[in-house]
């Protein structure tokens, strides 16, 4: 859990609800040690500020080369993707997406949706977008899993990086969590039958 700002300590809560194992990340050896990486919601040019601040923007970049599994909600989503108009740092840029930042306005126009989200079974997903980014522009390699009624796209998957616009770690379902714990394993059992 990359633990720079913002809500990494609710996402830690819901693995561990899940019996997932997490720990926070905030240095360059402490990311070499996980096999997976959440980066949670929060402010993004802040969080973006930090990973250059605590020389993690350049390791990520490699882990996440390298195929370490991450899924980025909301600031996180942002930080993953390849185009934000209006950070004043770099992102991460390792989703071909183009992400607008504060998509729906200010705090105060936060709001809750029921989303149909591929791969998660089990009926709609309940989510909090808070200050939320939306996902544009998606490349050639990445699958859209949830749109919102009006068709802005809110969650996608390009290989091993998973974004979503929203906050799935504010509330009690923990689906979208094990769905993250999933693709991890998985892409550790394939890195374990490579060897």
């Amino acid at each position: 859990m990359l633990a720079l700002q913002g809500d990494f300590r609710e996402h830690i809560a819901a693995l561990h609800a899940i019996g997932a194992t997490a720990c926070e990340v905030r240095t360059a050896a402490q990311l070499a040690d996980v096999d997976a990486l959440i980066l949670p919601g929060g402010e993004s040019t802040t969080i973006a500020r930090l990973l250059i601040a605590f020389e993690l923007l350049e390791p990520l970049r490699a882990r996440l080369a390298a195929g370490l599994p991450a899924w980025g909600t909301c600031a996180g989503a942002i930080l993953l993707a390849r185009r934000v108009p209006g950070l004043d740092r770099p992102p991460i840029g390792v989703l071909d997406v183009t992400v607008d930042r504060n998509a729906f306005g200010r705090q105060l126009d936060s709001f809750e949706a029921e989303l149909d989200v591929a791969g998660i079974a089990g009926g709609p997903v309940r989510a909090v977008f808070i200050r939320a980014p939306v996902i544009r522009e998606p490349g050639p390699g990445v699958e859209v899993l949830a749109r919102l009624a009006d068709g802005r796209i809110v969650a996608c998957r390009q290989g091993r990086v998973l974004a979503t616009a929203f906050h799935p770690e504010l509330t009690d379902d923990r689906r979208m969590h094990a769905a993250f714990v999933a693709l991890a394993d998985a892409a550790l059992a394939a890195e374990g039958s490579a060897a």
